[in-house]
């Protein structure tokens, strides 16, 4: 696939490397330092907030300049942003407000970085050998899932948190190295004289446009916000009902598995693939494969056996390790280059956006009706929006240049 595509995938691996480290080394840290929920849910908002108001307008800002430039840019400003919190926590100071800042400096700055790479890979990568170019990120991303938490984590336990958030500056500077090598084509320059907000609403004016892309996203911000409705309640059932907290761990750990095999499995099908298998309709099959979730959710509701909600969860998050490098794929190659940022960041935001809804309603549900109800309602309203996408033309009808 070529040495742009390498470098590529080199610095998304890195980043989200970084990425995964820092959570588990931010809520550690924060615990350690105060003890305060509070305080861990305030730097959690900080890098959360400014990342999703921001989305839209980091990915017009990636249209309208090199996405290869916007990406540095922004991996420099979050390598600032951790190395000062590193020298800070190192040097044995710890101020909230400090961390605080940087948590919201870092999440605007990825707001930046998280269109671009869709655009680079459509830049860089033929159309022939982009399902297999996504696929191969979908399973670097799912290992640096389940490495950069226990390494986050072990950081902190044998060195201390700072240390923790010096490699994850550091992950972020040798992939600003590593995107300054990549070499894409000269693109058409698409900064134009006209206010930045007709850039915003042409990016949304595309995404109405393709009715299997917005039809598609109601699943996948439904998929996310069941997600959080099972990420909150989850625990405790593990904890109370199912046998402890090694329970839970077994999830987590499922999870990350399946994760790791939907992604090489994408590796494996289509033209190019391995087990000479094409699936026409790509669009399709992977909403049908988020279905999947409704599973585990109503398992865990029924209160089955352990290991039957553990294998059904490891199953359903296969088909979201199968979904995300395909969908990629679809969009790279039914949405103009010169939108494709806008539309990926449209993307981000209403996944990202809708988990908060399932974390809000989830314990008050819960309290209210029994733990069942949220996650039948959850189950039911995933199988609704990802098997339902079936019924719209668009989606049953779409096939990609080369299939995946």
């Amino acid at each position: 696939m070529g040495a742009n595509f390498r470098l590529i995938w080199l610095g998304h691996t890195l980043s989200a490397l970084g990425d995964y480290v820092v959570p588990a080394a931010l809520t550690l840290a924060i615990v350690r330092a105060t003890g305060s929920a509070s305080a861990l849910a305030l730097v959690l908002a900080c890098a959360t907030v400014p990342r999703l108001v921001l989305l839209p307008l980091g990915g017009a800002v990636a249209d309208r300049w090199q996405p290869r430039r916007v990406a540095i840019a922004a991996d420099v400003v979050r390598c600032v942003a951790q190395a000062t919190v590193a020298i800070e926590l190192i040097d044995g100071r710890f101020r909230l407000t400090d961390l605080a800042v940087a948590a919201a400096v870092s999440g605007a700055a990825s707001a930046f970085a998280l269109p671009t790479g869709s655009p680079m890979i459509a830049a860089a990568v033929d159309a022939p050998t982009r399902p297999r170019a996504n696929a191969l990120l979908g399973v670097s991303n799912s290992v640096a899932r389940v490495l950069g938490p226990a390494l986050g984590g072990g950081l902190v336990l044998t060195a201390g948190p700072g240390w923790a958030f010096a490699a994850d500056a550091a992950t972020f500077a040798v992939s600003t190295v590593v995107l300054a090598l990549v070499r894409l084509p000269a693109a058409t320059p698409s900064v134009q004289r006209r206010p930045l907000h007709r850039d915003l609403v042409e990016g949304w004016s595309e995404v109405r446009r393709h009715d299997w892309f917005w039809i598609s996203l109601i699943g996948h911000a439904t998929w996310n916000m069941a997600m959080a409705v099972l990420q909150t309640l989850g625990p405790l059932i593990a904890v109370r009902h199912l046998g402890g907290e090694i329970v839970w761990v077994a999830f987590l750990q499922a999870g990350a598995v399946g994760l790791l095999a939907g992604s090489l499995l994408a590796t494996r099908l289509g033209a190019g693939g391995r087990l000479g298998i094409r699936v026409s309709r790509p669009v399709l099959a992977a909403n049908l494969s988020l279905s999947l979730f409704a599973v585990p959710l109503a398992l865990l509701a029924l209160s089955v056996p352990a290991p039957v909600a553990i294998a059904a969860y490891g199953i359903a998050l296969a088909g979201l390790g199968f979904l995300v490098p395909v969908w990629h794929t679809a969009v790279q190659q039914q949405v103009p280059t010169d939108k494709l940022a806008r539309v990926t960041a449209y993307d981000i935001l209403v996944s990202l956006a809708a988990m908060p809804l399932g974390y809000a309603v989830a314990a008050p549900a819960a309290t209210a009706f029994g733990n069942a109800v949220p996650l039948l309602t959850a189950a039911a309203l995933v199988a609704v929006t990802t098997a339902g996408t079936a019924l719209t033309p668009g989606v049953r009808g779409l096939r990609t240049a080369t299939a995946v």
